[in-house]
């Protein structure tokens, strides 16, 4: 398949609230650098402003950011903003609050509820929008999200937010957002190697949750970058297709259900296209049944 045939609608859409996205979307993630965060080698910013509108040309309309994902050199949301303002209507950008990081890039205590809103304002700033498509919630190990999802419901009824969702949230932390406000998607770590969160997964399934697995393809490799040692049923199949690895995962992943959003982030342009084909690829039974069988419990 080549660039010119490649586009980020090949899998079909799915609803976000009332905004239609293609299933494979962009993860901001590694913008910043080879590494997540403040690690690796920082990007070169004309390839990664390149990078994202070419994304955006071959119809990716769904961008996963936040505005803790920032280097010593680099922030995603600015580079964002820069390379897509002003954004298209139909793009969405969702992004994340709840962690905080100082200046100097080292994590803190998680933001009360109170903070949130400074957190929603400083998307807004660095995006350049009045307000922000969806916002999630990501859970820090507190057992209630009540007071925090409320405090987001409150700005959402205010209008600076338009839709709400979760990340790294369990099934109980579902259950109590959603009489809160509508829950639009989950984002959770998912992939071939690390299926623990299969109950969040079918829950959103039963409740037409869009649930959007992050670290689809590192693995085990996580934000250090790509799996370092790869599974022999996943390069068996890569190699029955002619595919990268990378692409099987990313296809296995989508294969999980039609309300399944893959958000593979690279600031690398040939990854780019990679990672836009696997919403082509299709697995057989048989495949896909060999993928299912790589053993998760070292993940």
């Amino acid at each position: 398949m080549t660039s010119e045939t490649v586009r980020a609608g090949a899998a079909g859409t799915w609803l976000l609230g009332d905004l239609m996205v293609n299933r494979i979307g962009f993860g901001a993630m590694r913008l910043t650098g080879s590494a997540a965060f403040h690690q690796g080698t920082p990007r070169d910013r004309g390839q990664v402003i390149d990078v994202l509108r070419r994304a955006v040309d071959l119809g990716v309309n769904h961008i996963d950011t936040a505005a803790f994902y920032f280097s010593r050199l680099r922030s995603a949301n600015e580079l964002i903003n820069s390379a897509l303002a002003p954004y298209a209507d139909d793009l969405v950008i969702a992004t994340k609050v709840g962690p905080v990081r100082d200046a100097c890039g080292e994590w803190t205590d998680r933001a009360r509820p109170d903070q949130l809103r400074g957190q929603v304002e400083e998307n807004l700033r660095q995006l350049g929008r009045d307000h922000l498509d969806v916002v999630n919630l990501r859970v820090m190990g507190q057992d209630s999200i009540s007071e925090d999802f409320g405090a987001l419901a409150e700005l959402r009824d205010a209008g600076l937010v338009r839709h709400l969702g979760l990340s790294n949230a369990h099934p109980a932390h579902l259950a109590q957002a959603q009489p809160i406000a509508p829950v639009v998607c989950v984002q959770n770590r998912y992939g071939i190697d690390a299926r623990g969160g299969a109950e969040m997964l079918h829950a959103c399934a039963a409740q037409g949750i869009a649930f959007v697995p992050f670290f689809a393809i590192a693995g085990v490799g996580r934000e250090a970058g790509a799996v370092h040692a790869e599974h022999e049923q996943v390069l068996t199949v890569a190699r029955t297709h002619g595919v990268s690895p990378s692409q099987v995962r990313l296809a296995w992943t989508l294969h999980q259900g039609k309300h399944v959003l893959a958000i593979p982030g690279t600031g690398n342009p040939d990854h780019l296209i990679d990672n836009l084909a696997a919403g082509a690829l299709q697995l057989t039974e048989e495949e896909l049944a060999l993928l299912d069988s790589v053993d998760c419990t070292a993940s």
